[in-house]
């Protein structure tokens, strides 16, 4: 089914999920061509090969409502646990022009853009803080921003999974450097290795004190709960953010005063930003995001 690969491998197990409609799957997929073909099917479509760990599956239907797509998947393949990559278009409010990476799941009782409510789905920190510092060694001569994003929307899923996005400003469509940037990136992803790992409480939506640590510092971030969603968070889903963090040694703080929330008491110690070491970082700084409080997608 994966085969073995020559060489570095990227991810240890990935499927990459290319979503109908979306202008940034669509246009990754085009820059790969077409790819052969692995063993098993999905509901009549193809898993195709990218790398030796890494398949490539097309799904006719939006991937934010894709719920329980990772129970599809041919059993040989879901009993190998690979994490779910989802490339995407990024729309906010306010148009922002960004590269960004988030897990899934509703830390809140909504769920107006897929899952399920007050439901998360398990992380892949290392996964993710992989691909955010690819994208910041890579991104200069774009000038585009490069941040996390806090955890938000759906599909509901039992397996790690996140979603890699452009967010192309104003545009509909992604700007063709950024969509050959990310699919070049995508099939050379490689987990980071030796990092802390945490679940990161605060911010705005785009967390910007979490992008800089993971970026200047050896922290690998898996849910990431932003101040907005603490006004409604439950003990029961911060503890699954907790929980679905594998790795996870305790919290990181953007502020001292959200340590004091009630639904985070006794989920575990509190970390402070110089607990993981500086990381050398590769080439030169991307921009950064700006604080904002406004959810994207």
């Amino acid at each position: 089914m994966w085969g073995t690969g020559v060489g570095l491998v990227p991810m240890d197990r990935a499927v990459v999920v290319i979503s109908s409609g979306d202008p940034v799957a669509e246009a990754v997929s085009a820059a790969w061509g077409t790819l052969p073909a692995a063993a098993g099917h999905v509901d009549g479509a193809p898993l195709r090969r990218l790398t030796g760990s890494m398949l490539v599956l097309h799904r006719p239907v939006l991937h934010i409502h894709d719920e329980g797509l990772d129970r599809r998947l041919p059993s040989e393949v879901r009993e190998l646990r690979p994490t779910l990559i989802f490339p995407s278009i990024h729309r906010s409010r306010e148009n922002v022009r960004s590269l960004t990476v988030h897990p899934l799941g509703n830390l809140g009782p909504q769920a107006d853009m897929g899952g399920r409510p007050s439901t998360l789905v398990p992380a892949d920190p290392m996964g993710m803080a992989g691909a955010l510092r690819r994208l910041d060694e890579l991104s200069p001569p774009l000038g585009i921003p490069v941040t996390y994003e806090a955890t938000h929307h759906g599909p509901a899923l039992e397996l790690p999974a996140f979603f890699v996005e452009i967010g192309s400003g104003e545009h509909t469509a992604p700007a063709p450097e950024a969509a050959r940037l990310l699919a070049g990136v995508i099939p050379e992803l490689v987990p980071s290795v030796g990092d802390r790992v945490a679940l990161g409480v605060g911010g705005g939506h785009y967390v910007p004190h979490f992008t800089e640590l993971a970026l200047r510092r050896r922290w690998a971030f898996g849910h990431l709960v932003s101040r907005h969603a603490l006004e409604t968070l439950e003990p029961t889903t911060a503890a699954q953010a907790y929980r679905l963090t594998p790795g996870a040694e305790g919290i990181v703080y953007s502020r001292a005063q959200d340590a004091n929330h009630p639904a985070l008491e006794g989920l575990g110690p509190r970390l402070r930003d110089q607990d993981a070491p500086w990381r050398e970082r590769a080439g030169p700084s991307s921009p950064t995001v700006a604080a904002r409080s406004a959810s994207g997608t």
